[in-house]
Parts: structure tokens; sequence; C-alpha cells
């Protein structure tokens, strides 16, 4: 392959493009999560429990994919893997609008759409954590990271209302279209970058299950990516829970319209916003572990605000637990998001971030599963209860892990090797 030399940092061409395509991308992801389940439960009329699924089947594609495609994206150019995951992408989410207008739509199209993108999601991810350290230095990520992060929480703050807006004038599959397009946006712009990228590394091929081992030997035997990724997969459960049944929640339960749904859930996404502006500061004053520490112990109580949430003047607490739980949740995966880029071997990256994004992502498969059939049982503020408080509790596995020791994460398994001795012999 062949290109310009990486150089620019994040006010680079490559980097500018590269967070265009995926900033308009995040946009579209942002009218889809609030278009899909109200094309579910306005044009097909789905129970609780299909809401529920819709969320589980786009992240289920974790569970059957991952591992196997975190070996995969490391023998391979990362780029064009992204090419074609949006391809598929917007092929998978075009057809749901089509269909519609065709008058042909039916709960099993919908559910198979959301599971073609999430496989899509699973290459695309995987590719993507790989290639962003292409584009910059070690010194450079934390930066580009805040920018991308900052693009998904300005999308979750205007998608979500612009959906809302979209399904009242024109209908709940306009958005999906939305979606669709933002993904022929993305394409173009990864097309467009002339970046080199270096080749795979030149190592004796495997079998696919002795390299997808090497990927999950790492992960398990490292004290802090370990801790990161069980406190992931309980934190996945409980917020995938929520999320799944939250338009359910506000649309039937609470009363609210299409319109003031998309507005509460614009207003939570503030907290987003906030978190990528503290994230930095709270990493110098207390060092990277600690506040990331600091901001997911700060953010679970907020979640306690969702099941008092009531009509008129009561929505402000679903808002303000949207708020302060995004606020602490984002800043938290920045900078753990930052430490996974910078720790992990470059040779095993895309594994190592395979293997924990199937615990986080396979975690909201199983969240989504659980909030959907308990919002059916139980009854969908009893739900939220329950989820609530599994987010406060998720917080112990980080209260008793080693990370509450650290003020920042270490550079290389060797320096963490060196901090594990220095406190053992002090």
């Amino acid at each position: 392959m062949t290109g310009e030399p990486r150089r620019g940092g994040v006010s680079g061409r490559a980097f500018r493009l590269f967070w265009l395509g995926e900033t308009t991308s995040l946009f579209g992801n942002g009218i889809a999560v609030v278009a899909l389940p109200l094309v579910a439960v306005l044009t097909l009329h789905a129970d609780t429990l299909v809401v529920g699924l819709l969320t589980s089947v786009a992240y289920l594609p974790w569970l059957l994919l991952g591992l196997p495609a975190g070996a995969w994206v490391d023998r391979l150019p990362r780029r064009p893997v992204m090419l074609v995951c949006d391809a598929v992408s917007f092929v998978a989410f075009a057809s749901v609008p089509a269909a519609a207008w065709a008058g042909v739509l039916t709960i099993p199209h919908l559910l198979l759409a959301a599971f073609a993108g999430g496989c899509a999601n699973v290459f695309f991810t995987t590719a993507q954590r790989a290639y962003l350290p292409t584009l910059l230095s070690d010194e450079e990520l934390l930066a580009g990271n805040a920018r991308l992060q900052g693009s998904e929480s300005t999308a979750e703050v205007t998608g979500p209302g612009l959906a809302g807006l979209l399904v009242q004038a024109f209908g709940a599959v306009t958005g999906l279209l939305a979606n669709a397009l933002s993904f022929v946006v993305s394409w173009l712009c990864l097309r467009a970058i002339r970046t080199a990228e270096p080749p795979p590394p030149a190592v004796p091929r495997r079998r696919l299950r002795a390299e997808v081992g090497d990927g999950l030997r790492f992960l398990f035997r490292d004290p802090v990516l370990r801790t990161l990724a069980l406190f992931s997969a309980v934190s996945n459960i409980a917020l995938t829970g929520m999320s799944s049944i939250e338009v359910a929640f506000l649309v039937r339960t609470v009363g609210a319209g299409e319109a003031v749904v998309g507005a509460v859930l614009t207003l939570c996404g503030l907290g987003g916003i906030l978190g990528v502006l503290v994230s930095p500061r709270v990493s110098r004053r207390f060092g990277t572990a600690r506040a990331a520490l600091l901001c997911q112990v700060a953010a679970a109580p907020f979640t306690l605000l969702f099941p008092l949430t009531g009509p008129g003047a009561g929505l402000a607490f679903f808002v303000a637990g949207g708020v302060g739980a995004g606020a602490g949740v984002v800043a938290a995966s920045i900078l753990t998001d930052t430490f996974r880029q910078r720790y992990c071997p470059p040779e095993l990256i895309g594994r190592i971030s395979a293997s924990a994004a199937v615990i986080s992502f396979g975690a909201i498969a199983v969240g989504g599963l659980l909030g959907g059939a308990l919002g059916s049982v139980s009854g969908v503020r009893e739900t939220l209860w329950m989820m609530s408080g599994l987010q406060v509790l998720s917080t112990a596995i980080l209260l008793f892990s080693p990370i509450r020791t650290m003020r920042d994460f270490p550079e290389s398994p060797r320096a963490l090797s060196r901090n594990a001795v220095e406190k053992v012999m002090s």
C-alpha cells in the first residue's frame, strides 16, 4: 500500500478525514438509537420484549464473531476492512425504509437488519481501534480519542432530538434512512485517506484458534485489562438493560410523545459532552487510573434517578440521571480506551481489543435481552430499579482491584510489573 506518511497528528488531513467520516456515522447512529425502537413500537406495534431484542441482536455478533474478528483484523490491512463494513451497514439499514415503503416490513426483517449491522460493526470497531494508532502517535492518542468521543457525545445529544422530529414529521423509518446514508459519507472519507498503513507483521500463520488464544491470554493474565473487562461486562449489562427499554418506558409508562422522547434523550446526551470536557482535566489532576475510577464511582448513583421519572416535571429525574451518568462513563471511557491503545503490543492489539470487546459488547447483548424480558415480566419501572442497582454494585469490581492503588495507568506490561514489585517490597 502506498501513500503519504503519517504527519500532522490530530490536525493532519488523514485524521481529519477519519474524524469526519466517524462523526457523520455517529450522527446517523444517534438517530437510529431512537428511530429503530420507534419503528418497532409505532410502526410494527412490537411489545417490550421485541424492543429489548433489537438491542440484543445488534450486539449478539460480538459473541459469535468477536474473537475470530480480532485475529482476522491482525492479519489484514485495517482500512479496507472498514470500507467493506460501511458498505454492508448501508445495505442493511437502507433495506428497512425500502421494505416499509413497499408495505412488506416485518419484525424479523427489522431484527435481521440490526443483526447484519451488528456483524459489520464487529469488524469495523475492531479494525478502527487498531487503525487509529496508524494515524496518531502515542502522545496524540488521548487528544484523538477525546475528539472521537466528543463527536459521539455530540451525536448522542443531537441525534435523538433530530430523530424525534423526523419521526413526527415524516414517519419512523425516515431516521433509519439517514443512518444508512451516514455510512456512505464514512466510506467516502475513509476512501480519501492516503496515509500509508504499515503491513501486518510478517509472522508465521498459525491456526486461528491459537491466534485468538494469544489475545485472550494477554487480556486475562494482565490484572488491569482483566479488571476493566470484568467491570465493563457487568456495567454494560446494567446500562443496556436500562437503555434498551428507555423508549418504551418514556412512551408507554411516562406517556411522553415522540418529540418529547427525542428532547429528553438529547438533554441526557449533554452528559457525554461534559465527560469529554472534563476527562483531560481530571486525568491531569488525579492521574489517569484514579480519574477513571472516580468518574465511574461518581456516575453510578445517578442511574438511580431513572426509575423516579414521571410525567411533566418528573422528566427532570431522567435528564439528571442521564447527564450525571453519561458524564462519568464517557470521561472514564476516554481514559481507558487511550490506555489500551498505548499499552497493548501493536501485533496483538486487534486480538486484545476484540477479546475485551467480546466481553463488553457480549454483555450488551445479554443486557438488551434481560432488559426486555424483565420489562415484560416484572414491569418496566421495576426493571429500571434492578438495573440501576446493579450498576451501583458493579463499581465494587474497581474498588477492590489493583486500579484502586494506582495514580496512573501503566505505559507497558513491564511498567506494571515494576509497580507491582515496588508495592510488594514496600
